[in-house]
């Protein structure tokens, strides 16, 4: 087996995959389809889509602690499969809402902060399950396998609703379709995760419930100025620059006058790159700091040129690019924090690192949202492209000063070590 598919010899991670596969593609089905109804609803409105898309992630702002605990002291695979029935529910009542032509605006407000809230609990428990069904040498390979399947999903699952609401009318109506599809895909995790042999799980210790857990993972990562980096990289480039799922819409509409079909290649050509650059994280065997920052501050140079297309199909050309290296961070930035964090702390440790990476999007979005409608949506582009790199640039000397400064008082600088 070829070494970038090398984790898919495990009975166990494929069937995972697997389930994943389907329900990745359902969800990219339902962003398409949830942001084309909310522009239905709200007259094209970027305020509207980026409060919807705020509100899908505040939790992950507000209750990623207690998630990253939780799943430090429940069985993950229990877990999942909780979370995915929790995930399932918003979405079948968003798309009987929408069918039946009753849905409005602040129905979707609801319903998203509903399933950002299952999402948020179910978010660690899946990163980190990972390592329990891979060995450590394997966990590298099969983190950019889990982008490179969620990516293979944003190929297809876009360009499908695109089609499919197209097809069906164009209307709010046709997105619930699509929103329903999605609510049914939710069963392939489920039965995934019940075909799994535990004999086979590498599982630890559930953490015993003690006071002070969750400060605890706080204070573990304070401590640690390598993850701290990582987490402010991430923090910049998922708060401004890691808008496509709305920059998209209102370039598509606003800026190109495309409709639903247009919009949905985008996140297909989107794909093409963010599929690419997760295969190229499957083959490394290693990950280091300056990939993570070198990626970042690339993405956000691509990002702010693409904002300056002039033409639809060269903002189509200059997607897979922000794909690629939008991915290549990613998927560095979450080996880095697996790798580097002890088994006990893990879901405690991915839970900080997914409320810092998504907890940002209720803080950019509406702000992205408002730029793009009150200074074009180009704006929204060029501006987060470049707080993106601002912020990147920032840490990464932050993180050097401090480097530079323990390494000065290693080589026992006068009364520091001596204690003279």
């Amino acid at each position: 087996m070829s070494p970038t598919f090398r984790s898919l010899h495990n009975a166990n991670y494929r069937l995972y995959a697997a389930g994943g596969m389907v329900s990745n593609t359902g969800t990219w089905m339902q962003r398409i389809a949830q942001d084309w109804l909310v522009l239905q609803l709200s007259g094209g409105s970027g305020t509207a889509l980026g409060i919807t898309t705020g509100l899908q992630f505040l939790p992950f702002l507000l209750l990623a602690p207690v998630a990253g605990l939780v799943a430090d002291r429940m069985p993950k695979q229990r877990l999942l499969q909780l979370t995915n029935i929790g995930m399932a529910v918003p979405a079948a009542i968003l798309g009987v809402l929408a069918v039946t032509g009753v849905a409005e605006t602040w129905h979707v407000y609801v319903l998203a902060l509903l399933l950002g809230t299952a999402a948020v609990f179910d978010a660690p428990a899946r990163q980190s399950f990972v390592s329990e069904l891979v060995s450590e040498d394997d966990l590298t390979n099969a983190v950019g396998l889990n982008s490179a399947s969620f990516n293979a999903a944003r190929l297809v699952g876009p360009a499908v609703a695109g089609v499919l609401i197209g097809a069906l009318g164009g209307g709010a109506q046709a997105t619930g379709w699509v929103i329903l599809l999605n609510a049914l895909t939710y069963a392939a995790p489920i039965l995934a995760l019940r075909g799994l042999d535990m004999s086979r799980l590498d599982s630890p210790d559930v953490a015993p419930r003690e006071p002070g857990m969750i400060r605890e993972g706080v204070a573990y990562v304070r401590e640690r100025p390598d993850l701290m980096l990582i987490l402010a990289i991430v923090f910049f480039t998922g708060t401004f620059g890691l808008n496509f799922q709305m920059t998209s819409a209102l370039m598509a509409t606003q800026v190109f006058g495309k409709g639903a079909t247009e919009y949905g290649l985008l996140g297909t050509f989107l794909a093409v790159g963010s599929l690419t650059g997760a295969l190229m994280a499957a083959s490394r065997t290693s990950v280091r700091h300056r990939l993570v920052v070198g990626a970042a501050l690339t993405f956000g140079a691509i990002e702010v040129a693409a904002g300056l297309m002039p033409t639809y199909l060269t903002f189509a050309l200059m997607t897979p690019l922000l794909g690629l290296t939008a991915l290549t961070m990613i998927t560095a930035a979450n080996t880095f924090m697996q790798l580097h964090t002890t088994p006990g702390m893990r879901g405690r440790v991915m839970a900080l690192y997914m409320m810092i990476f998504m907890g940002g999007t209720p803080l950019g979005a509406p702000v992205v949202g408002w730029v793009g409608e009150s200074f074009g949506a180009r704006w929204t582009l060029i501006l987060g492209g470049l707080m993106t790199m601002a912020g990147v640039a920032a840490a990464s000397l932050l993180y050097l000063r401090g480097v530079r400064r323990a390494e000065r008082l290693v080589q026992g600088r006068p009364g520091v070590l001596t204690g003279v």
